[in-house]
């Protein structure tokens, strides 16, 4: 099945003229600009509303000289290789200015693709899998930081600042949370330090005792998380109710709040996570407060960076108009004040840092000094 529709993305992407792109990259007549959104199924709305907010901002701000802006939003239930169907819907279905993605690592790969083949800027604001840049496409481009750039933060906290040196790795065996392991390992590697003793999972298992019993057995000075919410999470109650009370680290992907199931951060206790600024500044105060008064909860992660990543194309776009293929220059010298932190790109479409961590105290992220 999977060859199948590899097949499939192949003669879809074969069947568009992407040769030259200039049919495609200036602005045709139109009475709104579009702007696509790569979600990974229809239930994981927090990246949607997150967008749907800087959208309606942008619109309410006179949108791009008087046009406004329009959201088009595709899902990537099914098959592998539906990332791809859905970009080139988007682009030559749908004639959208960019693409932003909120997805998985394997689905983003596929979107980077097809934008690269058509000359498209597609944003990701969520997936960390730092091989997406290296393959050195100037349309690509990410307002998060990749797991080489959370590992270098969670390392320099484990090892420089706290001193630990026997730690434990608990890692599922999805697409993200594989990358996401190898760029921490390959870190304390460069660095010289003892490989730390890992546990790897199946999503499907369901026994998190046997985990928890593995980890409690190897007296480790911390452990790490690499995996969804819907797993840490058990993990993380099974230990304390064993009484292990030790530091737990977790990457950004613990942080989506799709997979929390309507849970706050209080689930974290005690836990350190990749940061967001947005938990912090005045500015996410004010993101926060607007999200809240529209969907009666509060934003998390997927959320802010999603609204984030499209302001930012919202802001490019009204740089470069009317040509759409300029976006791509507009993005690569863009600054961007916003609610997750100030975000400019180095040469391959990297976020740039510095990144920090926070801890959850009494249900509340506390940044960490």
């Amino acid at each position: 099945m999977k060859i199948k529709c590899l097949i499939l993305a192949a003669c879809m992407l074969l069947h568009f003229p992407f040769s030259s792109g200039r049919d495609y990259v200036i602005m045709s007549k139109t009475d709104t600009i579009k702007i696509g959104l790569l979600i990974s199924d229809k239930k994981y709305v927090a990246a949607k509303y997150g967008a749907e907010m800087a959208i309606s901002k942008a619109n309410a701000n006179g949108g791009c000289n008087g046009i406004p802006f329009k959201l088009e939003i595709r899902s990537l239930e099914g098959p592998w290789g539906t990332g791809s169907k859905e970009a080139v819907s988007l682009i030559f279905e749908n004639e959208v200015w960019a693409i932003m993605g909120s997805h998985n690592g394997r689905n983003a790969h596929l979107a980077e693709q097809v934008t690269a083949k058509a000359r498209i800027v597609f944003l990701s604001a969520w997936a960390a899998d730092p091989t997406l840049s290296q393959a050195f496409v100037p349309w690509y481009f990410s307002c998060v930081p990749n797991n080489n750039q959370q590992a270098e933060v969670l390392i320099n906290e484990i090892y420089n600042k706290k001193k630990f040196n026997k730690i434990a790795i608990v890692a599922e065996n999805s697409y993200d949370a594989e990358f996401a392991l190898k760029s921490f390992v390959n870190k304390i590697t460069v660095i010289g330090k003892v490989n730390p003793f890992q546990i790897r999972y199946n999503i499907a298992d369901k026994d998190f005792e046997i985990i928890a019993k593995k980890i409690i057995s190897e007296k480790p000075e911390c452990v790490t998380l690499f995996g969804t919410p819907s797993s840490s999470i058990k993990i993380i109650e099974i230990l304390k109710n064993k009484g292990f009370n030790l530091p737990v680290f977790c990457s950004l992907s613990n942080l989506d709040e799709n997979e929390l199931a309507g849970k706050n951060l209080s689930v974290y206790e005690g836990i350190t996570v990749i940061s967001s600024e947005h938990w912090f500044d005045p500015e996410g105060a004010e993101f926060k407060r607007e999200f809240k008064k529209i969907h009666s909860n509060e934003p998390g992660s997927v959320a802010a960076y999603a609204y984030d990543g499209m302001n930012l194309i919202i802001e490019a776009i009204r740089i470069a108009a009317p040509d759409r293929e300029k976006v791509q220059e507009a993005m690569t010298n863009i600054r961007y004040e916003g609610v997750t932190g100030t975000i400019r790109f180095d040469e391959r479409g990297n976020r740039k840092g510095p990144f920090h961590l926070m801890k959850v105290i009494n249900g509340t992220p506390v940044k960490e000094e």
